[in-house]
């Protein structure tokens, strides 16, 4: 509209993963003058709660075929094609400069009414292989951004590593110094996530047991465990006198991996994104149930860079574990060089990236 700010739509499925890379760039372009609209289903929604104020958000009709019956299943389409007819008419009265979509079945609408009005468009994949929308409109988009390097593309689709963006807290700890582990108090920090975690309260445990006194006696141990899984966890701990703190979830994980000498975690997007962000050594234990095995692709640039260990779920079991851990653990110099390796792959400014892939698209360069 003539007189208004230049508008920027993004697009986003409800989950984390999605959601977050959305709230970070909407930050930074309503910093810049914008205005931002968040395009996203009921249940993406009641994940806006951390966006912008300014922003307005915009429901639209939308579906997945991974949950329901055959009749829900049936109906997708035509509450897709709802969603983009909607869409459509949104971009006429309100004309977006710009259209970022970031993954999920509630990002359809807005990328496919932006495709067939030519205007210009995006996407960013957090993880290292394409999630299902992405796949579809990689081909159809200006630009492919990509959060974890190397991503899996199509055949002919350039993409454009910006990172993954990661919160300020993060960011705060960017690049700490590390201490390379040594005959002094030492931190290790166990996160898992929330899917699938159960393997690492089963294996995580009984291996740090097993390493050598000379490591154990200066150990301290974060352990993320699901609620269920606390007790045990913790007796365990206990029972070899480990000191260890267990609970379902740390609020100051950014501090932790600082001052950790080396992290046993999942290959989420965002945990591959923190620890390359703050730079450790990592022992990374990809989710097996994973889609398309994205957490195997995340890990990749991490292990490469000889900044990360790679142990399979179906090769992990206490004694693989001891023996990578007490490989960094009583190896200075090479847990040092995994740091910086990993300090290397990171990319703290992963906002201010997609930001200016955004006024590209805009100046249409």
């Amino acid at each position: 509209m003539a007189g208004q700010a230049p508008l920027l739509l993004i697009a986003a499925g409800g989950t984390g993963g999605h959601m977050f890379p959305a709230q970070a760039l909407a930050e930074a372009m309503i910093a810049r003058g914008w205005r931002v609209k968040l395009s996203t289903d009921a249940r993406g929604a009641r994940y806006a709660g951390g966006f912008p104020a300014e922003v307005v958000v915009e429901q639209v009709a939308s579906a997945t075929f991974a949950r329901g019956g055959l009749a829900a299943k049936a109906l997708v389409p035509f509450r897709i094609a709802g969603g983009i007819g909607a869409a459509v008419l949104a971009l006429l009265r309100d004309r977006p400069e710009v259209v970022v979509g970031f993954g999920g079945y509630p990002s359809i609408p807005a990328l496919a009414a932006a495709t067939l009005l030519r205007l210009p468009r995006m996407i960013h994949e957090q993880n290292g292989v394409l999630g299902r929308v992405n796949q579809v409109f990689a081909r159809r988009v200006n630009l492919v951004a990509c959060g974890t390097w190397p991503t899996a593309l199509p055949d002919g689709v350039e993409g454009i590593h910006t990172g993954n963006p990661v919160r300020q807290s993060v960011l705060d700890r960017a690049g700490a110094p590390y201490i390379p582990p040594g005959d002094y108090p030492m931190s290790l920090v166990a996160i898992g996530g929330s899917q699938g975690a159960r393997i690492l309260s089963d294996v995580v445990p009984a291996a740090i047991a097993a390493l050598p006194e000379s490591v154990l006696r200066n150990l301290r141990v974060a352990h993320q465990a699901r609620a269920e899984d606390m007790e045990r966890v913790a007796a365990t701990y206990e029972a070899a006198g480990i000191m260890a703190e267990v609970e379902p979830f740390f609020t100051d994980i950014p501090r932790r991996l600082s001052e950790a000498q080396l992290v046993v975690s999942r290959s989420g997007a965002s945990s591959i994104a923190d620890i390359s962000v703050i730079g450790r050594p990592s022992i990374l234990i990809p989710f097996a149930a994973a889609t398309a095995d994205h957490q195997t692709a995340n890990a990749r640039g991490l292990v490469s860079a000889e900044a990360a260990i790679l142990i399979p779920e179906s090769a992990l079991d206490p004694a693989t574990l001891t023996a990578q851990m007490a490989a960094v653990l009583t190896q200075p110099q090479a847990a040092g060089r995994m740091a910086a390796n990993a300090l290397a792959q990171g990319r703290p400014d992963a906002t201010e990236r997609l930001v200016d892939l955004v006024l590209r698209l805009a100046r249409k360069e």
